[in-house]
């Protein structure tokens, strides 16, 4: 029988994971979506010498790096790594965004990518035609439409990011999973603190999903007029 009258008084300490899950995907949902643009563009990049074009090899093993091996391996990489290989002391919290924000990134791009390359490439041809630039089409005329194509897919990626977070707590970070191990273990309650911890959870990405949706919503409606 489950019994969640003793977690009463732990309240504080779910919220206070709560806050740092909040800011953690904050701040990696930003950093991802920014770098994960960069990435598609360096993909995308022609510069090189004859068929050898070393910014776009560069994003293509970054991405094949990140999609390849585990986001808890990363993490565990980036926090162990940064010290021993580079000498720099990252933080728990620092390591977690870092770890995250490259994880997500990688499936970004490749959101990106796949949204551009959705658009009619008449688009690009007509745009050309009316005298613009290759990079003022694709700002004026390609992102647009090409965004519209990818809030979903970017919108369940951010709902995977809120989720990542909590593997985070495997270095000491003090989000939500944490702080419902940390309740278990002065409780002796092994299912209850779980359980309110999956609740902050579901709300915040079911928050944030109708969020995205509400977007789309608006993208949608501005076609129609």
């Amino acid at each position: 029988m489950l019994d969640f009258s003793s977690l009463d008084r732990y309240i504080p300490k779910f919220l206070e994971g709560l806050k740092v899950t909040i800011g953690l995907s904050i701040a990696t949902v930003i950093l991802a979506t920014v770098l994960g643009f960069i990435i598609y563009f360096m993909k995308a990049s022609k510069s090189g010498i004859g068929k050898f074009r070393p910014i776009s090899a560069f994003a293509v093993v970054f991405i094949e790096l990140m999609r390849g091996t585990p986001l808890l391996l990363q993490i565990l990489l980036v926090f162990s790594g940064g010290k021993m290989l580079l000498g720099i002391d990252i933080s728990a919290f620092q390591s977690a965004v870092i770890a995250i924000t490259l994880n997500a990134s990688a499936f970004i791009a490749e959101i990106v990518r796949a949204g551009i390359e959705a658009v009619d490439k008449g688009q690009m041809e007509a745009a050309r035609s009316l005298g613009m630039s290759r990079s003022l089409a694709m700002r004026l005329v390609i992102m647009p439409q090409a965004i519209k194509n990818i809030l979903p897919a970017i919108g369940n990626e951010f709902v995977n990011i809120i989720k990542a977070s909590s593997m985070a707590s495997v270095i000491g970070v003090g989000e939500l999973t944490l702080a419902a191990k940390i309740v278990q273990g002065a409780t002796y309650l092994a299912l209850e603190p779980l359980i309110i911890s999956a609740v902050f959870y579901l709300i915040l990405t079911f928050s944030l999903g109708r969020l995205m949706s509400w977007i789309e919503r608006r993208f949608k409606s501005s076609d129609t007029r």
